[in-house]
C-alpha cells in the first residue's frame, strides 16, 4: 500500500520533493496557503505588466537539467533558455558603468583594463572556484548532513584544504585583486548569500564560477515558467495539488504524525514534508513536537531581506540592462547595516532587473518593465512612509546613474517588504533568503531536515539543507525525499 505523504508549501523545493516522492510510488498531496504555487517565485500581473515577484537571477543551469533529466524531460521542453550577454550591468559612484560580458575573453579585458595583471589572477581564481564548485556540487550539497559521518570521506577529506572553509572570503578574494571595483564584483554574490565576506567561507567562490563560466539565463516569459514547468512534472507522477488551503493543525499520535488538518479537511498521514517556513512549522504547529527552541531560532543568523518595488514605465529607457547592480554608495557600509548593526540602510546599494529589455511579453508595447531591489536586515519596522522614501532614494539615484528620467512616467507601482514576506509565506522575521551561508550554519549545522522527536515528519527548503537560492531548493526537495525513501522503503 502506497504511504500517504502529505507535502506542505508548494514553493520550489515543495514541488521538487513532492515529484520526487510520487515518482518512487508514494502518494502524495502537496497543500499550498495560496491560490498560487511557486512560494517566492510566483508572478502577477496587472496594468499589462507581468512580474516575477522574487527570483530573477537564473544561475546554475545544470541543477535545472538535472532535476528535468530525473523525470525525462530538459529545460527546453518548457521554455526557451536565452544566456544574457551582457550577463549584467554595474553603475558606479564615480559616474562610470561596466558591461559584465558573457565571453569569458571580454571578461578578462574587463578586468585587465581595472588592475593590470588581474586577468592571470582571475585565471587561478576561476580554476580553483571550478574545483570547489564541482566537490561542492558533488559531494557536498546532496547529501542529508545529518551526521558528521557523511563527510568523512577520502575524497572530501583530500579536498578540505583545497576548499577554504576556514578562509573568509574576504581575505581569500584580496589574495587576487585589489582593486575597490574588482573586489565587488567578485564579492557581492555574498551579499546575497547573507553574510559579511568576512564571515562567509571562501568555500562560496564556487558562486564566481556559476556567475562568470555558467553564466546568466533567462527562461522567456519569465522566472514563473519554471514553476509552470515544476507543477506539470508534478502532475505527470500523479501528486494532487491542493491550492487555498492552509495547515493549521497536527494531529499525533505517539511518536507519528497522524493526519494534518487544514481550513478545509483533514488528511490522513504517513510521512509529513514541511516546505512552508521552517520556523512557522517548528514553532506555531508542532508545540511540543518541535525539533528547537524559541532561543535556537532567535539566534540563527539571517539572510537579508528585501525592500522590492514593481514598477510599470510608459517608454522604453536606454543605458540599462536586463540586470542592473548600483554600487554606487559602499558595500561595506550597507553590509554593516545589514548584519552587524541592523538599521534601514543610509545609502544601500540596489538592484533593478529590467526584463521587457530581453522579453517583449511582460510589457505593453513601448512600456518598461522594472524590478527595484534593496536587501536590507530582517525584522526592521516596515510601513508604507518608509517605503515610499526609499522608493524616492533610488528612483533619484537611478535616473542620475543612467540618464533616464523616468518619475513622470510611471504608471504601474507596488511595494513588497518585511510585512508581505510574513503574511504571504510565514517568513521567520520577514526573511527573502532563509539562513546566512556562515560556516556555523553549513551543513550539519543546519536546522536537520529530519524531526528528532517524530519518525514521520521532515522538512525542505531554504531554512534548510543545502541553503537558500532557487538551485539549492531544487536540490533540498530531492535530498529530502531520498532521505524518506531511504527510512520508509
Amino acid at each position: 500500500m502506497k504511504k500517504k505523504t502529505i507535502v506542505i508549501g508548494g514553493g520550489i523545493a515543495g514541488l521538487s520533493a513532492a515529484s520526487f516522492l510520487a515518482k518512487s510510488g508514494f502518494d502524495v498531496t502537496l497543500l499550498e496557503k495560496n491560490d498560487h504555487l511557486g512560494g517566492r517565485a510566483r508572478k502577477f500581473s496587472d496594468s499589462g505588466f507581468t512580474f516575477d515577484m522574487g527570483p530573477s537571477w537564473y544561475w546554475m543551469p545544470d541543477v535545472f537539467e538535472k532535476f528535468y533529466n530525473e523525470f525525462g524531460h530538459t529545460a527546453s521542453d518548457f521554455y526557451n533558455l536565452k544566456r544574457l550577454d551582457p550577463s549584467y550591468k554595474v553603475f558606479w559612484e564615480d559616474d562610470s558603468s561596466d558591461d559584465i560580458p558573457a565571453s569569458i575573453n571580454e571578461i578578462y579585458e574587463l578586468f585587465e583594463k581595472h588592475e593590470s595583471g588581474s586577468s592571470n589572477k582571475l585565471k587561478e581564481f576561476l580554476k580553483d572556484a571550478e574545483f570547489k564548485y564541482n566537490v561542492g556540487m558533488n559531494e557536498f550539497v546532496y547529501k542529508p548532513s545529518l551526521s558528521i559521518s557523511e563527510f568523512i570521506d577520502f575524497r572530501i577529506v583530500k579536498s578540505a584544504l583545497k576548499l577554504h572553509l576556514f578562509k573568509p572570503f574576504s581575505v581569500y578574494a584580496r589574495k587576487y585583486f585589489k582593486n575597490p571595483k574588482l573586489l565587488s564584483l567578485i564579492e557581492f554574490p555574498t551579499l546575497f548569500l547573507g553574510a559579511m565576506p568576512n564571515r562567509t567561507p571562501a568555500l562560496y567562490s564556487l558562486m564566481n564560477y556559476a556567475d562568470i563560466c555558467l553564466g546568466t539565463w533567462y527562461p522567456e516569459g519569465g522566472m514563473n515558467k519554471i514553476i509552470e514547468a515544476f507543477e506539470k512534472i508534478a502532475i505527470e507522477q500523479g501528486v494532487q495539488i491542493e491550492k487555498n488551503n492552509n495547515v493549521e493543525h497536527f494531529n499525533f499520535i505517539n511518536k507519528n504524525i497522524d493526519s494534518v488538518k487544514t481550513k478545509n479537511k483533514t488528511y490522513a498521514s504517513d510521512i509529513v514534508v514541511s516546505s512552508a517556513d521552517y520556523h512557522h512549522t517548528d514553532q506555531d504547529l508542532l508545540g511540543s513536537k518541535s525539533n528547537y527552541t524559541s532561543s535556537y531560532w532567535d539566534k540563527r543568523e539571517m539572510a537579508p531581506s528585501s525592500l522590492l518595488f514593481y514598477v510599470g514605465v510608459n517608454k522604453k529607457l536606454k543605458n540599462i540592462r536586463h540586470h542592473n547592480l548600483f554600487f554606487d554608495e559602499s558595500f561595506e557600509k550597507h553590509s554593516k547595516e545589514i548584519y552587524i548593526d541592523p538599521k534601514w540602510p543610509k545609502a544601500p546599494l540596489f538592484y533593478v532587473c529590467a526584463p521587457s529589455i530581453t522579453d517583449e511579453t511582460v510589457a505593453p508595447k513601448n512600456n518598461e518593465n522594472l524590478f527595484f531591489l534593496i536587501p536590507i536586515a530582517p525584522d526592521l519596522k516596515d510601513n508604507e512612509e518608509i517605503r515610499n522614501q526609499y522608493f524616492d532614494l533610488i528612483v533619484d539615484r537611478f535616473e542620475k546613474r543612467t540618464g533616464n528620467n523616468i518619475k513622470s512616467d510611471i504608471i504601474y507601482k507596488r511595494s513588497y517588504c518585511i510585512s508581505d514576506f510574513k503574511s504571504d509565506y510565514n517568513a521567520f522575521k520577514g526573511n527573502a533568503y532563509g539562513l546566512a551561508n556562515t560556516l556555523k550554519q553549513t551543513a550539519i549545522f543546519k536546522p536537520s531536515l529530519k524531526n528528532k522527536k517524530l519518525k514521520n515528519m521532515y522538512y525542505t527548503g531554504q531554512l534548510t539543507v543545502p541553503g537558500p537560492g532557487v538551485p539549492p531548493s531544487i536540490i533540498s526537495g530531492e535530498v529530502v525525499a531520498k532521505q524518506i525513501i531511504k527510512d520508509f522503503k
